[in-house]
């Protein structure tokens, strides 16, 4: 039960008659519904286009996603909605050697909500986003829609309060979301762990650097299994947290706030709202990496070898990421200091050699594509 259908108590619970099956064609037809945004043009998959894997911009050049309406623009890069069914409840746990909190999980760049459930409502009442103006707005859309008898069908008929609509919308969107349907398990990587196909010289040196402690030290925070034969056992996260003072996003046209990360959580009652938990950002699955048209959370970035790259080379040529020739400028001065300056790859100086030369760079991006599933192979970059 998700966290603001708990908090509105049982009269908002979204409870339904439908089969699985039909709940995830629900879902489905919602998520590709264009007329739910105001102005009318813009659906879920606008900006989670199943063509590219589930990831996208809506258009947009700047490495953020459009909205619904013009010079409207999502705060953060939209990850890939694939794999969701995987992603832990935000929690903080006590590590053995560190007597901080260290959190974990949760879905969003910060984590803040925990279910699909919760998810929806956010892109659907965002006015950079989906701009409906409330839950009414958007429960005549679903009244009019082309699913709705499927809908009325699924969750009961008769009026309807909208936040019981909102619910219900999350639910079908949820089922959709977490069907098998998305997390195929079909890449090469996926192939390699059956046993049925075998990496390149070249992506067998990429994961071996990418495992490497004393190298590119991906597996640190993009942790998966070496020896399980089970794919379901290699996301290729951990899901937690970290700061690792992405340069600013030059194609942003306005002068926006910074984005604090985890400490933005609007539940304040957690510890989250300590400012030592500011500019962490959760980390992302690898899967489908390649196939993405911006990365980081604020799409500084347009290549996944210039991702790759920033990491060998943050800390060794500073000035080729932060044209301002301040070190880490995106961040606020007052919380520079927290900045990850001590996991591999970051603990080196300017001036020393880069952890990665240019030919172990594209090893690590040439395994990295090993992670696109069959469908995304052609486009993977």
């Amino acid at each position: 039960m998700g966290f603001f259908i708990a908090l509105m108590g049982p009269r908002l619970r979204a409870e339904t008659t439908a089969t699985p099956a039909e709940l995830v064609e629900l879902g489905r037809a919602i998520f590709f519904d264009a007329n739910l945004s105001e102005p009318k043009g813009t659906s879920c998959a606008s900006c989670h286009d199943p063509e590219q894997a589930f990831s996208g911009s809506h258009g947009s050049t700047i490495g953020v996603p459009r909205g619904s309406r013009p010079d409207h623009f999502a705060r953060r890069t939209s990850p890939s909605l694939l794999y969701l069914k995987y992603v832990p409840a935000f929690r903080y746990y006590q590590e053995c050697d560190d007597p901080r909190l260290a959190p974990f999980g949760g879905l969003f760049w910060d984590g803040r909500v925990d279910t699909i459930r919760e998810l929806a409502r956010q892109p659907l009442l965002n006015p950079d986003e989906m701009n409906n103006p409330d839950g009414r707005s958007i429960a005549r859309k679903i009244a009019v829609g082309s699913y709705a008898k499927a809908f009325v069908r699924a969750f009961g008929p008769g009026p309807r309060d909208p936040e019981i609509t909102l619910a219900s919308v999350g639910r079908a969107l949820e089922a959709f979301l977490l069907s098998d349907e998305m997390a195929p398990f079909s890449s090469k990587y996926d192939e390699v762990v059956r046993g049925r196909d075998r990496l390149t010289a070249v992506e067998m040196q990429g994961l071996r650097l990418f495992q490497d402690p004393a190298k590119g030290g991906c597996f640190g925070c993009h942790a998966f299994s070496d020896t399980a034969k089970d794919p379901t056992s290699s996301m290729f996260t951990d899901y937690g947290y970290d700061a690792a003072a992405v340069p600013g996003n030059p194609k942003v046209r306005e002068k926006r706030k910074p984005d604090l990360g985890l400490c933005e959580r609007t539940d304040q009652t957690t510890p989250s709202a300590d400012p030592m938990y500011c500019i962490n950002f959760r980390t992302p699955s690898l899967r489908n990496v390649a196939v993405r048209g911006a990365f980081m959370h604020n799409g500084a970035f347009t290549r996944l070898r210039d991702a790759v790259a920033f990491y060998a080379t943050r800390d060794t040529n500073p000035g080729r990421w932060y044209r301002s020739g301040v070190k880490f400028d995106d961040a606020p001065k007052k919380y520079r200091g927290q900045v990850n300056v001590t996991s591999p790859p970051y603990n080196r100086r300017a001036g020393d050699p880069p952890v990665l030369n240019d030919q172990e760079v594209d090893a690590i991006v040439a395994f990295m594509r090993t992670l696109t599933d069959a469908r995304y192979r052609r486009i993977a970059q």
